[in-house]
């Protein structure tokens, strides 16, 4: 197996911002939005814990959605000022609410949101563990858990293979975050282990692509929207 080869927490430099940004990341934001919503009973509002650029809010909001109002936070203030404008750009900055903070210790209170979810932190951070916890406590009775990261390859050789197949036409830079990525992602019994030691089914946590795991689950007690 594959071992875990940690990155940088914060990409917090415009270079890395503006790389990040220009990856194309429709087809994979897309997917997160479709799925999330074959989940969502309309609770709100809705946290996004990692929200970088703000590319998975602003797909929310495109013609025919039917989101709630939204908060993003990252701890990256280059990434949130690229997002600040992409939101201005899409014209959603009524419903979309940009924040720095600290995933590990989230400045929200018990049960505030009815839904929340993240694209692509948990591979960030040395250890998730807070990170889920937080998720957790921030999230209403009821309400819905929805994260989604990458899945780290079991091999050398897939992990190339992975990088030559869905960042061909990046530049240098982004296939190198690309890589550096799926090095620093868990593998989904290590994410499942994590979702145990915090109470939930390990079997809420499942892969969902060739590289993505995702966790799905309520949080334990009455439901109100």
């Amino acid at each position: 197996m594959l071992e875990r080869r940690l990155e940088p927490e914060v990409m917090d430099t415009p270079g890395e911002a503006h790389d990040y940004d220009a990856m194309d990341h429709a087809a994979v934001n897309r997917a997160f939005v479709a799925d999330f919503f074959e989940q969502w009973r309309g609770q709100s509002p809705i946290l996004d814990i990692g929200t970088g650029t703000a590319l998975t809010p602003i797909e929310f909001y495109k013609p025919g959605s039917k989101a709630a109002r939204m908060v993003g936070v990252d701890l990256a203030a280059a990434m949130l000022d690229v997002g600040r404008r992409n939101v201005a750009a899409a014209r959603a900055e009524g419903m979309i609410e940009l924040r720095q903070a600290d995933a590990k210790a989230l400045p929200f209170g018990d049960g505030e949101f009815g839904a929340v979810m993240s694209n692509s932190i948990v591979h960030h951070v040395p250890d998730p563990h807070p990170v889920l916890s937080e998720a957790v406590r921030v999230t209403r009775p009821g309400g819905l858990i929805f994260f989604r990261d990458l899945m780290r390859p079991p091999d050398q050789p897939t992990l190339l293979r992975l990088v030559e197949l869905y960042a061909a036409g990046a530049n240098d830079h982004q296939r190198q975050l690309f890589m550096d990525s799926l090095h620093a992602a868990l593998t989904v019994d290590e994410v499942r282990g994590l979702v145990a030691d915090i109470g939930f089914q390990p079997d809420t946590v499942r892969a969902t692509s060739d590289r993505h795991w995702t966790w799905v689950a309520r949080k334990p007690g009455k439901s109100r929207v």
